[in-house]
């Protein structure tokens, strides 16, 4: 797996685990764009910047630190 696929399902799971808010409505309230957002969710950015992962933890009520717990961050990520 990649690093951008394993941010990009944990955002989903985030969502589905948060009242199933859409990615749309988690741009909006983050104030990430809408595009930005869903070139994350179909991996097209390699490197999502800690900022935008930032924002999205903050809208959802978590650290990065919360963001980041979560098995899909256990394991070596290919190139």
């Amino acid at each position: 797996m990649f690093f951008k696929e394993a941010i990009s399902l944990r955002i989903v799971e985030l969502c589905k685990k948060h009242n199933n808010i859409s990615p749309n409505r988690l741009a909006e309230l983050s104030a990430v764009p809408s595009t930005t957002l869903n070139d994350i969710l179909n991996n097209k950015v390699n490197n999502p910047s800690s900022l935008v992962l930032y924002k999205i933890s903050k809208t959802l009520n978590m650290s990065l630190k919360d963001f980041f717990d979560s098995e899909l961050f256990d394991q070596s990520f290919d190139d």
